[in-house]
C-alpha cells in the first residue's frame, strides 16, 4: 500500500487541517490506543480527558473542540466529525482491502442461463441457479447461493454462507453479512385435526439499494405478495423479518429484533436491540423503539416508545395493563383530592 499521508486525508475529507500534511499515517484507531502515526477522531466532549494524553497523530473534531485539540497539537476540523469518520473508514477500507478477482471460481457452478455480469467475482464452491441476474462490480464470496430467478444489483458483497432463494432481489452496493438467509419459507400453517397443513409461501423478497444486512439475519419471502425492504436500511445481526413485512427507506434495526409477518415499519424509523414487534400492525415514519421494548399495537405519530410487562396469565395481564394506561388519570385524581383534604 502506498504510503497514506494527513494531506491525502483532508483532501478527501475536506475541513481545516492544522499541522504538516506530509505527516504519514497508518492506522486509524481510538484516542486511547493511538500511535504516532494513527488518526483519530472526538466528537463526544464527555471524551475530552483523554484528548491531552492521546499519542495520536492527529485528531479530527468539531469547531467546538478546535482550540483544546490544537494545544495538544495536529488537528483536522470538521463540523460533523462522526460523519467524517465514517467517511474516512469507507476512504481507508477501499485503499487497504484487497480487491476481489473478477471472474468465476473453478469449484463454483453457474448455470448455462444464469447472466453474470463479466466484472463479478463468484468465489469458490458458489451456487448460482437458473435465470439468476448477477449485475457489474457484484461479489459473491464462498458458499454462496444465489436461487433460481434472483437476482443482485451493481456493486452488491455477499460475505461468505449468503442465501438469496429463488425469487428473491437485492438492489445495488449492498452489503450482506454471513449466515444471512434471505427468503426462507414464512411461518405459516392451518390448524387441522390437532396437526398443522403447511401454507405453501409464495411470494418473494424485495430488497432496495444501499442496503446492508447483518450475519445471521433471515429475511421470510412473503406468502402472497413479497416481504420489502426499502432502500438503505440497516439491519443488524440475528433479526427475524417475518413474511409481508415492509421496513421503509432508512430505517434501521438493531440487533436480535423479531418482527411478526405483515408488520409494516415507516421510513427513518430507529429500532433499538431485542425489540418485539406482534403482526399485523403499522408504525409511523420516524418512530424510535428503544431496547427490549414489546410493540403491540399500530403507532400512527412519530416518537419515542418503550415498555414490556413481565409474563403472566393472559386475563390478568389485559387487568393490569388496562389499569396501568389510566394510571396517569388516577394519580391527578388522588393529587386533587390530596389538596382538598
Amino acid at each position: 500500500m502506498a504510503t497514506i499521508t494527513l494531506g491525502d486525508i483532508a483532501a478527501h475529507l475536506g475541513g481545516e487541517l492544522i499541522g504538516d500534511p506530509n505527516q504519514p499515517i497508518d492506522r486509524v484507531g481510538p484516542l486511547e490506543t493511538a500511535t504516532p502515526t494513527t488518526i483519530s477522531f472526538l466528537s463526544n466532549p464527555k471524551y475530552e480527558s483523554q484528548l491531552a494524553s492521546s499519542a495520536a497523530a492527529c485528531v479530527i473534531v468539531g469547531p467546538a473542540l478546535r482550540d483544546a485539540a490544537t494545544a495538544r497539537g495536529t488537528a483536522l476540523v470538521i463540523a460533523d466529525p462522526y460523519l467524517a469518520f465514517a467517511r474516512l473508514t469507507q476512504w481507508w477500507a477501499a485503499k487497504t482491502r484487497p480487491a476481489a478477482e473478477p471472474g468465476v471460481h473453478p469449484s463454483a457452478f453457474v448455470h448455462p442461463s444464469a447472466q453474470v455480469a463479466a466484472s463479478a467475482s463468484i468465489g469458490p464452491f458458489v451456487m448460482v441457479d437458473a435465470d439468476a441476474v448477477i449485475g457489474e462490480g457484484v461479489r459473491i464470496d464462498s458458499h454462496g447461493h444465489v436461487g433460481r430467478g434472483a437476482t443482485i444489483g451493481r456493486g452488491t458483497w455477499f460475505k461468505p454462507h449468503v442465501t438469496l432463494s429463488h425469487g428473491c432481489h437485492i438492489g445495488e452496493r449492498g452489503i450482506v453479512h454471513s449466515g444471512v438467509v434471505i427468503g426462507a419459507d414464512g411461518f405459516g400453517f392451518a390448524p387441522h385435526e390437532g396437526g398443522w397443513v403447511k401454507i405453501e409461501q409464495l411470494g418473494g423478497v424485495r430488497i432496495g439499494d444501499d442496503v446492508e444486512i447483518g450475519a445471521n439475519t433471515c429475511i421470510d419471502r412473503g406468502a402472497l405478495d413479497d416481504t420489502v425492504i426499502e432502500e438503505g436500511v440497516k439491519l443488524d445481526n440475528l433479526i427475524q423479518i417475518a413474511h409481508n413485512v415492509r421496513i421503509g427507506a432508512y430505517t434501521a434495526i438493531a440487533a436480535c429484533t423479531a418482527i411478526a409477518g405483515s408488520t409494516t415499519i415507516g421510513k427513518h424509523c430507529t429500532i433499538a436491540g431485542a425489540a418485539m414487534f406482534v403482526g399485523h400492525i403499522s408504525l409511523a415514519d420516524h418512530v424510535h423503539v428503544t431496547g427490549g421494548t414489546a410493540i403491540t399495537r399500530s403507532i400512527t405519530k412519530p416518537g419515542v416508545f418503550s415498555g414490556l410487562y413481565p409474563s403472566q396469565e393472559h386475563a390478568d395481564w389485559e387487568k393490569n395493563a388496562a389499569t396501568l394506561r389510566n394510571l396517569h388519570a388516577l394519580r391527578d385524581r388522588v393529587r386533587a383530592l390530596e389538596k382538598k383534604n
